[in-house]
Protein backbone atom coordinates (compact mmCIF):
# COMPACT_ATOMS: atom_id res chain seq x y z
CA UNK A 1 0.00 0.00 0.00
CA UNK A 2 1.45 3.64 -0.54
CA UNK A 3 1.89 6.10 1.67
CA UNK A 4 -0.79 8.52 0.56
CA UNK A 5 -3.03 5.56 1.36
CA UNK A 6 -1.60 5.32 5.26
CA UNK A 7 -2.29 8.74 5.32
CA UNK A 8 -5.99 8.95 4.18
CA UNK A 9 -6.85 5.80 6.51
CA UNK A 10 -5.00 7.54 9.49
CA UNK A 11 -7.34 10.62 8.71
CA UNK A 12 -10.65 8.52 8.59
CA UNK A 13 -9.86 6.77 11.45
CA UNK A 14 -9.33 10.19 13.20
CA UNK A 15 -12.78 11.30 11.81
CA UNK A 16 -14.49 8.09 12.72
CA UNK A 17 -13.21 8.78 16.51
CA UNK A 18 -14.62 12.11 16.99
CA UNK A 19 -17.61 11.05 15.13
CA UNK A 20 -18.40 8.42 17.80
CA UNK A 21 -17.91 10.63 20.87
CA UNK A 22 -20.39 12.95 19.46
CA UNK A 23 -23.10 10.33 19.17
CA UNK A 24 -22.16 9.28 22.51
CA UNK A 25 -22.73 12.83 23.90
CA UNK A 26 -25.99 13.27 22.27
CA UNK A 27 -27.17 9.85 23.41
CA UNK A 28 -26.54 10.99 27.21
CA UNK A 29 -27.83 14.13 26.83
CA UNK A 30 -31.14 13.13 24.82
CA UNK A 31 -32.04 9.96 25.31
CA UNK A 32 -34.34 8.71 22.54
CA UNK A 33 -37.98 8.78 22.74
CA UNK A 34 -39.77 5.40 22.86
CA UNK A 35 -41.54 4.07 19.69
CA UNK A 36 -45.18 4.15 19.96
CA UNK A 37 -46.98 1.00 21.10
CA UNK A 38 -48.34 -0.88 18.44
CA UNK A 39 -51.52 -1.19 17.80
CA UNK A 40 -53.61 -4.53 18.08
CA UNK A 41 -53.52 -6.30 14.89
CA UNK A 42 -56.85 -5.85 12.65
CA UNK A 43 -59.95 -8.65 13.47
CA UNK A 44 -60.96 -9.98 10.35
CA UNK A 45 -64.57 -8.32 9.22
CA UNK A 46 -67.43 -9.87 10.13
CA UNK A 47 -68.10 -9.42 6.10
CA UNK A 48 -65.30 -11.74 5.12
CA UNK A 49 -65.88 -14.04 7.67
CA UNK A 50 -69.28 -15.06 6.35
CA UNK A 51 -68.57 -14.57 2.77
CA UNK A 52 -69.46 -16.46 0.34
CA UNK A 53 -66.99 -19.09 -1.08
CA UNK A 54 -66.06 -19.75 -5.20
CA UNK A 55 -67.96 -22.69 -5.94
CA UNK A 56 -65.58 -24.92 -8.25
CA UNK A 57 -66.88 -24.90 -11.78
CA UNK A 58 -65.63 -28.13 -12.06
CA UNK A 59 -67.54 -29.84 -9.43
CA UNK A 60 -71.04 -28.43 -10.91
CA UNK A 61 -69.48 -29.91 -14.17
CA UNK A 62 -68.99 -33.70 -12.60
CA UNK A 63 -72.71 -33.47 -11.18
CA UNK A 64 -74.03 -33.01 -15.27
CA UNK A 65 -71.76 -35.38 -15.88
CA UNK A 66 -73.03 -37.72 -13.98
CA UNK A 67 -76.97 -36.86 -14.67
CA UNK A 68 -75.75 -38.03 -18.40
CA UNK A 69 -74.59 -41.01 -17.61
CA UNK A 70 -78.03 -41.73 -15.79
CA UNK A 71 -79.57 -40.63 -19.37
CA UNK A 72 -77.79 -42.27 -21.19
CA UNK A 73 -78.02 -45.63 -19.08
CA UNK A 74 -82.19 -44.95 -19.07
CA UNK A 75 -83.70 -44.71 -22.74
CA UNK A 76 -81.30 -40.78 -23.12
CA UNK A 77 -83.84 -38.84 -21.09
CA UNK A 78 -84.31 -38.06 -16.99
CA UNK A 79 -88.07 -37.45 -17.77
CA UNK A 80 -91.06 -37.52 -15.04
CA UNK A 81 -92.50 -41.14 -14.50
CA UNK A 82 -89.16 -42.60 -16.09
CA UNK A 83 -86.03 -44.82 -14.25
CA UNK A 84 -83.59 -41.91 -15.07
CA UNK A 85 -85.64 -39.89 -13.16
CA UNK A 86 -85.57 -41.30 -9.96
CA UNK A 87 -81.80 -42.45 -10.50
CA UNK A 88 -81.14 -38.76 -11.15
CA UNK A 89 -83.11 -38.26 -7.63
CA UNK A 90 -81.00 -41.02 -5.90
CA UNK A 91 -78.20 -39.21 -7.31
CA UNK A 92 -78.70 -36.46 -5.11
CA UNK A 93 -80.23 -37.42 -1.99
CA UNK A 94 -76.70 -39.95 -1.54
CA UNK A 95 -74.75 -36.71 -1.64
CA UNK A 96 -76.83 -34.55 0.36
CA UNK A 97 -77.21 -37.70 3.13
CA UNK A 98 -73.22 -38.13 3.50
CA UNK A 99 -73.11 -34.34 3.72
CA UNK A 100 -75.12 -34.16 6.77
CA UNK A 101 -78.43 -33.03 5.22
CA UNK A 102 -81.84 -34.62 6.52
CA UNK A 103 -83.31 -35.14 2.94
CA UNK A 104 -87.12 -36.19 2.49
CA UNK A 105 -88.22 -37.80 -0.18
CA UNK A 106 -92.29 -36.46 -1.33
CA UNK A 107 -94.13 -38.60 -3.66
CA UNK A 108 -97.13 -37.25 -5.88
CA UNK A 109 -98.73 -38.86 -8.68
CA UNK A 110 -99.62 -37.50 -12.50
CA UNK A 111 -100.37 -38.66 -15.67
CA UNK A 112 -100.68 -42.37 -13.86
CA UNK A 113 -97.16 -42.09 -12.73
CA UNK A 114 -95.61 -41.63 -9.49
CA UNK A 115 -93.09 -38.77 -9.10
CA UNK A 116 -90.83 -37.54 -6.42
CA UNK A 117 -89.90 -34.23 -4.38
CA UNK A 118 -86.32 -34.43 -3.10
CA UNK A 119 -86.39 -31.71 0.59
CA UNK A 120 -83.12 -31.19 1.84
CA UNK A 121 -83.29 -29.66 5.32
CA UNK A 122 -79.66 -28.10 6.88
CA UNK A 123 -79.64 -28.66 10.92
CA UNK A 124 -79.99 -25.43 12.57
CA UNK A 125 -81.32 -21.69 11.92
CA UNK A 126 -84.21 -20.51 12.73
CA UNK A 127 -86.86 -22.68 11.59
CA UNK A 128 -89.49 -19.64 11.66
CA UNK A 129 -87.23 -18.27 9.09
CA UNK A 130 -86.44 -20.34 6.00
CA UNK A 131 -84.20 -19.52 2.88
CA UNK A 132 -85.07 -22.20 0.28
CA UNK A 133 -83.33 -22.95 -2.68
CA UNK A 134 -84.73 -25.34 -5.58
CA UNK A 135 -84.46 -26.39 -9.38
CA UNK A 136 -86.50 -29.17 -11.27
CA UNK A 137 -84.90 -32.23 -11.57
CA UNK A 138 -87.31 -33.70 -14.63
CA UNK A 139 -85.61 -33.54 -18.39
CA UNK A 140 -88.43 -33.75 -20.99
CA UNK A 141 -88.74 -37.21 -22.69
CA UNK A 142 -86.91 -36.23 -25.99
CA UNK A 143 -83.39 -35.76 -24.37
CA UNK A 144 -80.96 -36.07 -21.05
CA UNK A 145 -82.05 -31.92 -20.10
CA UNK A 146 -78.18 -31.02 -19.32
CA UNK A 147 -79.59 -27.36 -19.33
CA UNK A 148 -82.86 -27.91 -18.94
CA UNK A 149 -82.51 -28.51 -16.11
CA UNK A 150 -79.52 -30.31 -14.90
CA UNK A 151 -77.79 -26.78 -14.72
CA UNK A 152 -80.34 -25.42 -11.86
CA UNK A 153 -79.92 -28.69 -10.36
CA UNK A 154 -76.27 -29.29 -10.11
CA UNK A 155 -75.84 -25.47 -9.35
CA UNK A 156 -78.17 -25.83 -5.76
CA UNK A 157 -76.52 -29.29 -5.44
CA UNK A 158 -72.88 -28.02 -5.49
CA UNK A 159 -74.24 -24.82 -3.33
CA UNK A 160 -75.63 -27.06 -0.78
CA UNK A 161 -72.64 -29.02 -0.20
CA UNK A 162 -70.42 -26.21 -0.15
CA UNK A 163 -72.89 -25.09 2.80
CA UNK A 164 -71.42 -28.61 4.00
CA UNK A 165 -68.09 -28.30 4.02
CA UNK A 166 -68.09 -24.41 5.36
CA UNK A 167 -70.39 -26.05 8.49
CA UNK A 168 -71.94 -23.01 7.80
CA UNK A 169 -74.42 -22.01 11.23
CA UNK A 170 -76.96 -19.46 9.57
CA UNK A 171 -78.95 -17.29 11.57
CA UNK A 172 -82.15 -18.38 9.28
CA UNK A 173 -82.42 -22.21 8.30
CA UNK A 174 -81.59 -23.34 5.25
CA UNK A 175 -83.64 -25.62 2.83
CA UNK A 176 -83.23 -26.85 -0.43
CA UNK A 177 -85.75 -28.54 -3.05
CA UNK A 178 -85.32 -30.63 -6.28
CA UNK A 179 -89.09 -30.78 -8.30
CA UNK A 180 -90.43 -33.60 -9.77
CA UNK A 181 -92.74 -32.81 -13.46
CA UNK A 182 -91.77 -29.05 -13.70
CA UNK A 183 -91.88 -30.06 -17.42
CA UNK A 184 -95.85 -31.20 -17.33
CA UNK A 185 -97.23 -28.02 -15.52
CA UNK A 186 -94.78 -27.45 -12.12
CA UNK A 187 -96.52 -30.92 -10.68
CA UNK A 188 -93.97 -31.23 -7.87
CA UNK A 189 -93.46 -28.13 -6.31
CA UNK A 190 -97.59 -27.16 -6.84
CA UNK A 191 -97.97 -30.30 -5.06
CA UNK A 192 -95.24 -29.82 -2.18
CA UNK A 193 -96.91 -25.94 -1.90
CA UNK A 194 -100.46 -27.08 -1.54
CA UNK A 195 -99.28 -29.73 0.79
CA UNK A 196 -97.89 -27.04 3.38
CA UNK A 197 -99.90 -25.62 5.92
CA UNK A 198 -100.44 -21.76 5.85
CA UNK A 199 -98.40 -21.52 9.33
CA UNK A 200 -95.57 -23.30 7.52
CA UNK A 201 -96.37 -21.20 3.93
CA UNK A 202 -95.17 -18.04 6.10
CA UNK A 203 -92.47 -20.09 7.47
CA UNK A 204 -90.42 -19.41 4.20
CA UNK A 205 -88.24 -15.98 4.33
CA UNK A 206 -87.71 -16.68 0.29
CA UNK A 207 -87.35 -19.09 -2.49
CA UNK A 208 -85.41 -18.57 -5.25
CA UNK A 209 -85.72 -20.61 -8.29
CA UNK A 210 -82.34 -22.09 -10.52
CA UNK A 211 -84.11 -23.05 -14.43
CA UNK A 212 -81.47 -23.54 -16.89
CA UNK A 213 -78.46 -21.54 -15.76
CA UNK A 214 -75.94 -22.61 -18.46
CA UNK A 215 -77.30 -21.79 -21.88
CA UNK A 216 -74.71 -22.10 -24.57
CA UNK A 217 -75.28 -18.57 -25.92
CA UNK A 218 -76.50 -17.44 -22.29
CA UNK A 219 -78.03 -13.95 -21.07
CA UNK A 220 -78.00 -12.99 -17.28
CA UNK A 221 -81.63 -12.88 -16.36
CA UNK A 222 -82.43 -11.88 -12.57
CA UNK A 223 -86.54 -12.15 -11.99
CA UNK A 224 -87.95 -9.20 -10.41
CA UNK A 225 -90.90 -10.99 -9.04
CA UNK A 226 -89.56 -9.25 -5.22
CA UNK A 227 -87.63 -5.93 -4.85
CA UNK A 228 -84.92 -7.20 -1.95
CA UNK A 229 -84.43 -10.62 -3.99
CA UNK A 230 -83.68 -8.57 -7.19
CA UNK A 231 -81.47 -6.65 -5.39
CA UNK A 232 -79.09 -9.37 -3.77
CA UNK A 233 -78.83 -11.17 -7.48
CA UNK A 234 -78.28 -7.54 -8.91
CA UNK A 235 -75.66 -6.79 -6.66
CA UNK A 236 -73.74 -10.29 -7.18
CA UNK A 237 -73.69 -9.24 -10.97
CA UNK A 238 -72.64 -5.76 -10.53
CA UNK A 239 -69.46 -6.67 -8.93
CA UNK A 240 -68.09 -8.79 -11.23
CA UNK A 241 -68.81 -5.98 -14.40
CA UNK A 242 -71.82 -7.92 -15.79
CA UNK A 243 -74.92 -6.44 -16.90
CA UNK A 244 -78.37 -8.14 -15.86
CA UNK A 245 -81.78 -7.77 -17.52
CA UNK A 246 -84.86 -8.38 -15.72
CA UNK A 247 -86.67 -12.09 -16.70
CA UNK A 248 -89.51 -12.20 -18.38
CA UNK A 249 -89.26 -15.41 -20.87
CA UNK A 250 -90.05 -17.71 -17.68
CA UNK A 251 -92.27 -15.69 -16.14
CA UNK A 252 -95.05 -18.19 -14.47
CA UNK A 253 -93.36 -21.00 -16.35
CA UNK A 254 -91.05 -22.23 -13.66
CA UNK A 255 -91.59 -23.63 -10.19
CA UNK A 256 -91.27 -20.32 -7.92
CA UNK A 257 -95.01 -20.08 -9.55
CA UNK A 258 -96.54 -22.24 -6.75
CA UNK A 259 -94.70 -20.27 -4.11
CA UNK A 260 -95.31 -16.64 -5.94
CA UNK A 261 -99.19 -17.48 -5.90
CA UNK A 262 -99.49 -18.29 -2.39
CA UNK A 263 -97.99 -15.16 -1.18
CA UNK A 264 -93.97 -16.16 -0.62
CA UNK A 265 -91.47 -13.65 -1.66
CA UNK A 266 -89.61 -15.36 -5.16
CA UNK A 267 -86.69 -14.70 -6.80
CA UNK A 268 -83.88 -16.44 -9.27
CA UNK A 269 -81.97 -16.89 -12.13
CA UNK A 270 -82.14 -17.83 -15.83
CA UNK A 271 -79.87 -17.81 -18.74
CA UNK A 272 -82.45 -18.01 -21.36
CA UNK A 273 -84.43 -20.78 -23.48
CA UNK A 274 -85.57 -20.40 -27.10
CA UNK A 275 -85.92 -16.66 -27.33
CA UNK A 276 -83.48 -15.31 -29.58
CA UNK A 277 -80.70 -13.24 -28.59
CA UNK A 278 -80.89 -9.66 -29.50
CA UNK A 279 -77.63 -7.48 -31.42
CA UNK A 280 -77.73 -5.60 -28.22
CA UNK A 281 -77.24 -8.27 -26.12
CA UNK A 282 -74.90 -10.16 -27.98
CA UNK A 283 -72.96 -6.82 -27.61
CA UNK A 284 -73.27 -6.62 -23.93
CA UNK A 285 -72.85 -10.58 -22.83
CA UNK A 286 -70.75 -11.54 -26.44
CA UNK A 287 -72.32 -14.38 -28.12
CA UNK A 288 -74.49 -14.93 -31.44
CA UNK A 289 -77.02 -12.65 -31.88
CA UNK A 290 -80.16 -13.70 -34.01
CA UNK A 291 -79.70 -17.54 -32.55
CA UNK A 292 -81.71 -18.98 -29.67
CA UNK A 293 -79.97 -18.60 -26.27
CA UNK A 294 -80.35 -22.20 -25.72
CA UNK A 295 -80.78 -24.30 -29.42
CA UNK A 296 -81.17 -27.18 -28.10
CA UNK A 297 -83.90 -26.35 -25.10
CA UNK A 298 -86.15 -29.70 -25.28
CA UNK A 299 -84.29 -31.71 -27.85
CA UNK A 300 -81.82 -34.34 -27.77
CA UNK A 301 -78.91 -32.81 -28.13
CA UNK A 302 -79.10 -31.04 -24.49
CA UNK A 303 -76.14 -32.94 -23.26
CA UNK A 304 -73.91 -32.08 -21.92
CA UNK A 305 -71.82 -30.45 -24.31
CA UNK A 306 -74.55 -27.47 -24.33
CA UNK A 307 -73.48 -25.73 -21.75
CA UNK A 308 -71.42 -22.49 -21.55
CA UNK A 309 -69.08 -22.82 -18.40
CA UNK A 310 -68.84 -19.24 -17.72
CA UNK A 311 -72.19 -18.75 -16.86
CA UNK A 312 -72.89 -21.89 -15.32
CA UNK A 313 -69.67 -20.85 -13.00
CA UNK A 314 -71.17 -16.79 -12.58
CA UNK A 315 -74.85 -18.62 -11.71
CA UNK A 316 -73.60 -20.84 -9.53
CA UNK A 317 -71.77 -18.26 -7.60
CA UNK A 318 -74.46 -15.85 -7.14
CA UNK A 319 -76.29 -18.67 -5.88
CA UNK A 320 -74.13 -19.06 -3.11
CA UNK A 321 -73.86 -15.56 -2.40
CA UNK A 322 -77.35 -15.51 -2.32
CA UNK A 323 -77.75 -18.51 -0.35
CA UNK A 324 -75.02 -17.17 2.56
CA UNK A 325 -76.46 -13.28 2.02
CA UNK A 326 -79.71 -14.37 2.88
CA UNK A 327 -79.46 -16.74 5.66
CA UNK A 328 -76.92 -14.35 7.71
Amino acid sequence: MSSTGRSLIRRAATAATAAGALVAALATAAPAAPLPPAGPTPAPAAAAALAAPDIPVANVKAHLSQLQSIATANSGNRAHGRPGYKASLDYIKAKLDAAGFTTTVQQFTSGGATGYNLIADWPGGDTDNVVFAGSHLDSVTAGPGINDNGSGSAGVLETALAVSRAGLQPTKHLRFGWWGAEELGMVGSRYYVNSLSTANRAKIDSYLNFDMIGSPNPGYFVYDDDTRLESVFKDFFATKGVPTEIETEGDGRSDHAPFKNVGVPVGGLFSGADYTKTAAQAQKWGGTSGQAFDRCYHRSCDTSSNINDTALDRNTDAIAYAIWTLSS
